[in-house]
């Protein structure tokens, strides 16, 4: 009996907890969305635990819990979660690509689950629950195995990344008591997660990226220890000249942080020529402490990037940029401040060396 009990605890999906949701539906936020929008479709076992980490992104329109790349038609959870089925537990998601990259988004699915994991996904076993990435064309296809490779090549784990490359046939949508259920039944959600040992995983191999780690500095300080330009750059939104600027040219390994926070923004390795006279790159190390508001000024719109760490301006993001992700983050160099790679270990930036090789 205490196995049946601690069984129902941990399996994803027993629960049907009542639940209201004030805000629009997924189909809806889709359907209202007026600019340009793009699908990835992602497996990593229990879908609640995939879900949730792509929900808040800016660039994410909306993201569903369901089921992909089985053949049968309509299946209910019922059936998926017995094993009945071809289907895997798996998420979809909604992206603007003029505002987030299907790169960035792959490179925030390594980190949610064990890609290495054969038969299953932690305390969840079967074909059900086995991981893999539903490329929905031939350029998702080329991001999706470059950065397998990459992974594979830098050593955070023991074992091969098992994550298959699949083509995207189908996606079902789960029931409606299965969607951002970590806002439905928290109690239950957190809970699943600790006791299926998924966070224990990823605390484990991936470094922390939180408030607590990298905390802003008060502005009252920084207006003491910034010089002027970088504090009117990141405090006041002001942009500093083309071309005369610190890191526009720098050609150096390493990576980028917030001037602010210390949190890491961009690899060295993601960095090109634009031309524009501003560090441009071509995606930051993770979207998620990244934000994008919409930036109406000047009598143009565009998105501008700000560190979430450091609350902080950075620059804006353009959609002119180079392959695979098309995208220009066009960044101020006062609002960084560069680490050579090595120095990165003695400044407590080891975890992001495999992202400069």
């Amino acid at each position: 009996m205490l196995s049946l009990l601690v069984g129902l605890l941990m399996s994803c999906g027993t629960s049907t907890s009542e639940y209201q949701e004030n805000t629009a539906t997924d189909s809806e936020l889709v359907a209202s969305y007026q600019g340009k929008t793009e699908l990835a479709t992602f497996a990593g076992g229990c879908f609640w635990c995939v879900e949730a980490p792509f929900e808040g992104i800016d660039g994410v329109i909306a993201v569903v819990s369901g089921y992909a790349g089985g053949k049968e038609k309509n299946p209910t959870y019922g059936e998926v979660a017995s094993g009945k089925t071809s289907h895997r537990e798996s998420i979809q998601i909604t992206f603007d690509p003029e505002v987030i990259s299907y790169s960035e988004l792959v490179d925030i699915f390594w980190q949610t689950y064990d890609p290495t994991d054969v038969g299953g996904s932690f305390y969840d076993r079967g074909t059900q629950y086995e991981s893999a990435i539903f490329f929905h064309d031939a350029a998702q296809k080329k991001v999706a195995e470059d950065s397998k490779k990459l992974l594979d090549k830098s050593g955070r784990f023991k074992k091969p990344i098992a994550t298959p490359l699949i083509k995207y046939t189908n996606f079902y949508p789960a029931e409606e008591y299965h969607q951002d259920y970590y806002k439905k039944s928290p109690e239950e959600y957190y809970a699943y997660r600790t006791g299926s040992g998924r966070d224990a995983f990823i605390k484990t191999h991936w470094p922390e990226l939180s408030e607590k780690k990298y905390q802003a500095t008060p502005k009252a300080e920084l207006k003491k220890t910034l010089t002027d330009l970088q504090y009117e750059v990141t405090m006041e939104d002001a942009t500093e000249y083309a071309f005369q600027n610190e890191y526009n040219g720098n050609k150096k390994d390493g990576i980028y942080v917030c001037i602010v926070s210390g949190a890491p923004l961009f690899s060295s390795k993601d960095k090109y020529e634009s031309g524009s006279g501003w560090p441009s790159f071509t995606k930051p190390i993770d979207a998620r402490i990244i934000d994008k508001p919409v930036d109406n000024e000047l009598g143009m719109t565009r998105v501008e990037v700000r560190s979430k760490l450091g609350n902080s301006h950075l620059g804006h993001v353009f959609y002119d940029g180079p392959e695979p992700t098309k995208l220009r983050y066009c960044m101020n160099s006062a609002a960084m401040k560069f680490i050579p790679k090595e120095e990165m270990a003695a400044q407590g930036y080891a975890d992001f060396i495999w992202l400069v090789d």
